[in-house]
């Protein structure tokens, strides 16, 4: 059934979010340390990420009155509310011929409905990438921070100087704090990708549920028509 599907995958979502809540909260030090490191790119990472969660949970949830409708129709109700966006075609098609359609324009109806699903998840996937295309923006600024710095460092220094030693080791602090940088923003660039990219998973899985479901009752309850009878 489809509804012990959906609340599989809203689970699994819920735990997941969470789990990360816990981690986050366990663990707040930590993360504001590494945070922190750059509050411009990272922040901008943790805020991609919880926009990234809140649209996974937008999506699935307008799943809701897409299989309300669908339940409906298979109990018998022939003229209920056109369902929203996803199976907007196939209520369609079947108001206007119920159970009898053609084989191809079935295959329509099916690729309509699967390109449907591709176009809801491309948000989420356009967030995962986001952040990773993010993390790596803080790695390159971190590495650049940190060449730089070394440079700065080597070509300032004179060891005739007596303090060449202190000044060296307080030049470091430059190259070390672009390396901070560097690696923070990788790590947070890729948790919050792996993330979005888990809740994507359910949302697809919830959706491929819709669909099968779908697919398996017109191809067991349509009757082909033959082209002259169209």
């Amino acid at each position: 059934m489809m509804t012990h599907r959906f609340h599989n995958c809203l689970n699994r979502m819920a735990l997941l979010v969470a789990a990360v809540a816990i981690m986050l909260i366990i663990f707040w030090r930590d993360f504001m340390t590494i945070a922190s490191a750059n509050v411009f790119i990272n922040g901008a990472i943790v805020g991609t990420t919880l926009f990234g969660i809140g649209l996974c949970f937008v999506e699935i949830f307008r799943l809701v009155p897409e299989y309300k409708w669908w339940r409906s129709y298979i109990q018998g109700a022939r003229n209920a509310p056109l369902p929203p966006c996803l199976l907007r075609p196939v209520a369609m098609m079947l108001r206007m011929r119920p159970m009898r359609i053609s084989v191809g324009a079935l295959n329509t109806i099916f690729d309509a409905i699967l390109g449907r699903m591709d176009d809801s998840r491309e948000s989420v996937r356009y967030v995962s990438n986001i952040l990773i295309f993010m993390g790596l923006l803080g790695t390159f600024w971190g590495l650049i921070m940190t060449i730089g710095g070394f440079a700065d460092t080597i070509g300032g220094l004179n060891i005739i100087d007596d303090n060449a030693t202190q000044n060296l080791v307080s030049g470091l602090a430059r190259p070390l704090a672009g390396m901070t940088i560097a690696f923070t923003s990788s790590l947070l660039g890729l948790a919050g990708s792996l993330i979005i990219g888990f809740l994507g998973l359910q949302l697809q899985i919830a959706q491929n549920a819709i669909f099968n479901e779908l697919q398996e009752y017109l191809s067991a309850h349509t009757h082909p028509v033959a082209p002259d009878e169209l």
